[in-house]
């Protein structure tokens, strides 16, 4: 894996102003993507990861307040750079976006390939007819055939709306691409054909890839390195076979638990006792508290800090050292069911 870093995302956090108190919808969030590898962000729903993505892509409310040490794209520091220029120079010619229900993104009254055109020439001083030999080319990469282009939205099914939502990420050859949940709506046999086409893709492009989905087998399958997010927070980020070998935070252990092996087909599936917790408000305690089976009095007193563990892998957790041990209790669903 290369490690030339394309982005740096250091302390990032997001916060809106609601009647019942400020919500802390992202909290101290530190990352970073490499070259060449797909980062994947798991979680489940309510966690953090979409506004965590828009807020990198600037698509939130005026009514989010966002905070960062640094977030650099490349070198190229973000956070001072005005709205106008961070359109014009940044979104889709250095990091483009697969938004989250992307086969319904797309303009219903305009044709396919004259959105991804118009996307191309907003970027690049190229001529109509150029830009649509471009729409070809993407339309083969992704798997359409070039005469859609002069189709409308309602005239593909969902999974080829999805792929001509990643040929229009592709478009400006962007350094990275942030899918946010890019299965979501689909049933499974059209999921691997997209799973499979970004894998494709993957090996024929130079891009880094961000990958956030609550899906636990599309993370496993995809990724190089995997952040785990709750309470929006990242509780724990490590190389994609570490994560699953030897997982730290309580969470992950309930995470992997949930995870159907074709190894042992009799595994009982675990489910995490209770529900996220709501972000609003000020609270000094771990997020992950009340789910906790392994909570200790230290957790309601502070939220832990980043522990390295490894190059890495890093988590928050006081108990990670005892690691082993917790991921033994943690296959039992008794233990589970005690922390209710």
């Amino acid at each position: 894996m290369s490690r030339n870093r394309v982005l740096r995302v250091k302390n990032l956090s997001v916060r809106y102003q609601t009647q019942k108190g400020p919500v802390h919808a992202v909290n101290d969030v530190t990352f970073d993507v490499f070259e060449n590898e797909v980062f994947g962000i798991a979680g489940e729903s309510g966690c953090g990861k979409s506004t965590l993505i828009r807020s990198l892509m600037r698509l939130l409310p005026d009514s989010a307040l966002v905070t960062a040490s640094e977030i650099t794209l490349s070198g190229q520091n973000l956070q001072s750079m005005p709205d106008k220029n961070f359109r014009e120079e940044i979104l889709w010619s250095k990091m483009s976006l697969v938004p989250q229900s992307a086969m319904n993104s797309l303009n219903p009254v305009y044709r396919v390939g004259h959105q991804v055109v118009e996307a191309i020439q907003a970027h690049r001083a190229i001529s109509k007819a150029a830009a649509r030999n471009r729409v070809a080319e993407l339309f083969d990469v992704v798997g359409l055939q070039a005469d859609l282009m002069d189709n409308y939205p309602h005239e593909f099914s969902g999974g080829m709306r999805q792929r001509a939502m990643i040929a229009m990420s592709l478009a400006l050859d962007p350094g990275l691409i942030v899918m946010d949940e890019p299965t979501t709506g689909l049933d499974v046999l059209v999921q691997e054909r997209i799973l499979r086409r970004i894998r494709e893709i993957r090996s024929q492009i130079s891009s880094s890839i961000i990958l956030i989905t609550h899906d636990i087998a599309v993370i496993a399958e995809m990724s190089d390195r995997i952040g785990v997010m709750y309470g929006g927070s990242l509780m724990e980020q490590a190389p994609a076979i570490d994560l699953f070998e030897s997982p730290c935070h309580p969470y992950t252990l309930g995470l992997k638990n949930a995870f159907p092996s074709i190894r042992n087909k009799g595994q009982e599936l675990i489910s995490i006792p209770g529900s996220p917790p709501t972000l609003i408000g000020e609270s000094s305690e771990c997020s992950f508290l009340e789910r906790c089976p392994f909570k200790a009095e230290e957790c309601s007193k502070e939220f832990p800090a980043i522990e390295k563990l490894a190059e890495f892998h890093e988590v928050r957790c006081f108990r990670h050292k005892e690691a082993p041990k917790l991921r033994e209790l943690a296959s039992n669903k008794a233990t589970w069911l005690s922390s209710n």
